[in-house]
């Protein structure tokens, strides 16, 4: 999969902006505040019909537009040339097109064009909540299973419905006893299936990010991951009839896959709580680049892979092995941000990679 061109109109700090593509790794510099990180977000955009750092559509418009619109072409793993249109118009009705037909739900998108994208704030990932580690495995597991997708959104739903009747109880008005119950049917219905995919995701997941450390980090170190869920104690009905005092009280679902966790322990600590800012962000990107390694196994050809700031806080040895999976991996269109254009030619020289210098000014 390669991606040839990308036009933005309103996105962000770009009034208007147009790129080509022609070398396997793209190098995108420029002083701070020129819209590196911004070009990279039109590609997720492009590839997944969302922004990677904000859920609120309004806060990507240009100061000065109404809307924005970003389009692209990417040739697929079938050598066939794909346009996607991306358009969020004023009053915030969003589009998106193919080959110019609409998609009826932006959710048929996902998967079609998949990419894996390490920014700096992904750190979260590793120092911040079960949040931020669910929503890693959800949007690998959302590229690859259009299924798990659909129940990802079925549960969430149905989740929000049923936190609004506690809330509705609280008050006290009388809820509906069988509206409760049917919300809790389905609820396990979903849950169950998705902590199914989740536990066998993260049987593949763990081993191919203990094994990217151990090359990033260049030495065995003694992490330990987990998949920890409230499911594997007992059944989902029965947390569900455990808890529904305590849901009564509190006036939301204490008990679900909302709940599940990925633990990372280093030395038998937690590894947020010892590990150093190489050690993390080696981590960090051990997580991505499993990611990219599963989405590159189930689709049969290789994600587009956007890094953005990746040298910061690493030794010379750490970016070196990186840099060494990132050209050795030659069915991979890469596009790095730096504010340094020479220190990034320096580091891909000799890789037997040519690159491609975007310089914004």
């Amino acid at each position: 999969m390669w991606l040839n061109s990308i036009k933005l109109t309103g996105y962000k700090n770009y009034d208007s902006g147009s790129f080509s593509f022609h070398e396997r790794i793209v190098g995108i510099c420029g002083r701070n505040g020129r819209g590196k990180t911004n070009l990279l977000d039109a590609i997720n955009y492009l590839c997944l019909a969302r922004s990677y750092f904000t859920r609120t559509e309004a806060l990507n418009i240009h100061f000065s537009s109404p809307g924005f619109r970003i389009e692209g072409t990417i040739t697929d793993d079938r050598n066939e040339r794909q346009h996607i249109v991306c358009i969020f118009r004023e009053g915030g009705k969003k589009e998106l097109y193919l080959n110019d037909i609409p998609y009826e739900k932006f959710s048929k998108h996902i998967g079609k064009f998949p990419c894996v994208l390490i920014a700096p704030d992904d750190i979260s990932l590793i120092n911040g909540n079960s949040d931020e580690r669910r929503k890693y495995l959800d949007t690998t597991i959302c590229q690859i299973d259009e299924n798990y997708l659909q129940q990802l959104i079925l549960y969430n739903k149905i989740l929000a419905q049923r936190n609004a009747l506690l809330k509705y109880e609280s008050g006290g008005l009388k809820y509906d006893e069988v509206l409760l119950q049917s919300y809790n049917q389905k609820l396990v219905e979903s849950g169950n299936i998705i902590h199914t995919e989740r536990k066998a995701f993260t049987a593949r997941l763990f081993p191919a990010i203990l094994r990217y450390y151990t090359s990033i980090a260049g030495s065995p170190e003694s992490v330990n991951i987990s998949y920890e869920s409230q499911l594997q104690e007992d059944a989902f009905d029965q947390l569900l009839k455990s808890s529904r005092t305590k849901d009564l009280h509190t006036q939301r679902t204490n008990v679900g896959i909302h709940k599940d966790e990925i633990r990372f322990v280093l030395e038998q600590n937690p590894f947020k709580a010892i590990a150093s800012q190489g050690q993390k962000k080696s981590l960090l990107f051990a997580c991505k680049l499993a990611e990219y390694e599963i989405l590159k196994e189930e689709k049969g050809f290789a994600p587009i892979l956007l890094l953005d700031d990746v040298f910061e806080k690493l030794d010379e040895s750490r970016i070196h092995n990186l840099i060494e999976f990132i050209c050795s991996e030659s069915g991979t269109q890469v596009f790095i941000t730096d504010t340094d254009s020479e220190r990034l030619q320096k580091i891909v020289a000799g890789k037997d990679s040519g690159i491609q210098i975007i310089q914004l000014n």
